[in-house]
């Protein structure tokens, strides 16, 4: 094949000494309940980091979210927070049902799928589906945990949360403009046949490496001006987050909210769980006035008819120049047709047009599935010299059971 006609997919992939993969899907699923977030003195991970702290407890390895992008040192990342008028939490991330709560073991209990992919991740899609009732994580632990291992698992479509398509589609789309340029579109369709309320919330925010140690410089979020977000980091540089129609912006710090964890009622600051409170609860005071933090959240609200549709649009990029949202949909749809291109040549030879799509799908699952992984077993094993040491039979009990 001739370099003239060679894709613009297979052309990045073959670029030298420029780095189209440095921003990737590599944001986790779930980083509650793993083992490296685990410092307990009995090594039992699922137990010592349940899903329900993870909105309020800083993770020290990794971070997580939905449909979630994070640069490939995971210093920085992308992802969506969702509430829709009845949740008690603020969906940020999936939820599932650890090993001791499910009748066959862990399990996510969420419907989502990853639709499309390039190798470097120039144009990622997936679909979320968010009920429009509340989320039934109660009647899903209580009635996994009350089967047999010989009776099915009930799922949550058994909830009937989705009865008469009373739900959501959440459409996650990312389309790089360049390598450090991110666009990031999130389209909720209403399926049901009734008006709903959803809450969309594009958040941009730091791993946390700054509470474990001494000296580690602590970056920063500001609201630089209407609609525009200024990102500090002393590793990364500066960024931008751009967003569409200068929705409220709000900010608190990636940080464990010791009032809840810790007993300390009188404890000033605002904390992981600030932008959590303000949405779902309505407290102003848990976010930042000044519009500064670690983590940021745009708020858009919408009424949504039946078959009609809240968009949103982001975007994350460089200290080039102010980009705005000119040439956002035309960037997006020129991403499509190159990763249509793409995939043309890759898929030559099969004839049928189903199995090229689950082809296509299932590749696309592979690449949604990168991670970032960090894991120091000296630190884990000694712990952080700005914390408590972890108990000495946590280490020893994960080592001697093989968790690590």
């Amino acid at each position: 094949m001739l370099r003239s006609r060679i894709d613009p997919e297979r052309k990045r992939l073959r670029e030298h000494g420029v780095d189209w993969k440095r921003w990737g899907p590599y944001l986790s699923e779930r980083q509650w309940g793993t083992v490296r977030e685990d410092y307990s003195e009995s090594g039992a991970a699922w137990d010592y980091f349940p899903h329900d702290h993870a909105r309020s407890r800083a993770y020290r390895w990794g971070e997580d979210g939905i449909g979630g992008m994070s640069d490939v040192g995971q210093r920085l990342c992308l992802g969506l927070a969702l509430w829709n008028g009845k949740d008690p939490i603020l969906k940020e991330r999936l939820f599932g049902l650890t090993n001791s709560e499910g009748n066959h073991g862990e399990d996510v209990k969420e419907l989502y799928y990853y639709l499309d992919a390039t190798p470097t991740h120039s144009y990622l899609r997936m679909l979320y589906k968010y009920p429009q009732a509340a989320f039934p994580y109660g009647q899903l632990i209580e009635e996994n945990r009350r089967r047999s291992k010989q009776e099915p698992e009930y799922e949550i479509i058994d909830t009937q949360v989705f009865d008469d398509d009373r739900y959501f589609d959440v459409d996650i789309e990312y389309a790089k403009a360049d390598t450090d340029d991110v666009l990031m579109r999130v389209t909720a369709c209403n399926r049901g046949s009734e008006f709903a309320e959803v809450h969309l919330l594009p958040q941009v925010w730091f791993r946390n490496d700054w509470s474990w140690k001494e000296g580690v410089t602590k970056p920063s979020l500001s609201l630089e001006a209407a609609g525009v977000v200024r990102v500090e980091h002393s590793e990364l540089g500066r960024f931008w987050l751009e967003l569409d129609g200068e929705p409220e912006v709000y900010f608190c710090e990636n940080e464990t909210n010791p009032r809840r964890h810790h007993g300390a009622r009188d404890a000033a600051g605002y904390f992981k769980d600030g932008i959590h409170a303000r949405v779902v609860h309505g407290d102003k005071d848990a976010v930042n006035p000044s519009k500064i933090g670690t983590k940021g959240a745009a708020h858009y609200h919408a009424t949504v008819p039946p078959g009609g549709a809240l968009v949103v649009r982001a975007r994350l990029r460089d200290d080039r120049g102010r980009r705005g949202f000119k040439d956002f949909d035309e960037v997006c749809q020129r991403r499509v047709a190159e990763a249509d291109r793409f995939y043309a040549v890759l898929q030559q030879g099969i004839g049928s047009k189903d199995e090229r799509e689950v082809q296509r799908q299932a590749l696309a699952g592979m690449i949604w599935s990168k991670q970032f992984y960090q894991c120091d077993v000296t630190e884990w094993l000694n712990g952080d010299p700005a914390q408590p040491a972890p108990p000495p039979p946590a280490s020893a009990t994960a080592m001697r059971t093989g968790s690590i």
